[in-house]
């Protein structure tokens, strides 16, 4: 008998990635219709800057040619959430903007108030993320918690 585990037909990987990014819309659209952030809590939000469906000015798509981490805390207004991605007006360099990220683009979320932490793998890209600046529109130290939930599948070939 072999130890080796069969190759799934059921895309478990893809199920829940899906499932855990809804986790980000869920958490976001009860700060869009509770009126702000509760307490201490805020969000560190890195995604891939390329993927279908991202809407960022082109000056931050120059700066941040592959992918962007923004933080909600203080200064953000117009969040609006949908089933599939969220939009949010930020200032960087005090200069307005909106952008437009589908969940599916978002590669990690953390909330440093209580050390939680979601990572993603890219949807188009290699497995690990490859290191940036931070978008510096609100942003804050990092510290890594014990509450992270890391999601890294590989698929056997």
């Amino acid at each position: 008998m072999s130890d080796a585990l069969p190759d799934s037909l059921i895309p478990y990987d893809e199920i829940v990635q899906e499932a855990l990014r809804a986790v980000v819309g869920r958490v976001l659209g009860s700060i869009a219709g509770g009126g702000g952030l509760p307490g201490e809590h805020h969000f560190y939000i890195t995604f891939k800057t390329q993927v279908p469906g991202v809407d960022i000015p082109k000056r931050l798509i120059e700066r941040f040619p592959d992918e962007m981490t923004i933080v909600l805390q203080n200064k953000f207004w117009d969040l609006k959430v949908d089933e599939t991605r969220f939009s949010v007006g930020l200032s960087f360099n005090q200069v307005p903007s909106k952008l437009v990220i589908p969940y599916s683009a978002i590669i990690g979320f953390h909330d440093p108030a209580v050390n939680f932490e979601l990572r993603f793998q890219a949807a188009d890209g290699p497995d690990e993320p490859e290191p940036h600046e931070e978008a510096e529109n609100d942003g804050g130290p990092r510290d890594d918690g014990s509450n992270v939930v890391s999601v890294d599948f590989k698929r056997k070939k």
